[in-house]
């Protein structure tokens, strides 16, 4: 009796532990994309740093309108479009 009344209790740990990250985890959005795109173009030389900016609002004004970042050598979807 005991058994089943540990291994119950078990699995709803298990399934809290499990859902819990889905749960809290928030949603990726095309502007955080952009932030991120902006902060790595302050890396590049001083003279290339206007191209890349264009090239980030370039990729944001896509995300917003298809939900999709292409960062230039990966396309990923399901992006939130603000």
């Amino acid at each position: 009796m005991t058994h089943k009344i540990i291994t119950a209790m078990a699995a709803i740990v298990a399934i809290y532990l499990l859902g819990a990250p889905l749960a809290l985890a928030a949603p990726m959005l095309c502007s955080g994309e952009q932030k991120s795109c902006a902060a790595a173009c302050q890396l590049s030389p001083r003279a290339l740093i206007p191209d890349c900016v264009a090239t980030c609002r370039n990729r944001f004004n896509y995300c917003r309108s298809t939900g999709c970042w292409d960062n230039g050598q990966n396309r990923y979807c399901g992006l939130g479009r603000k």
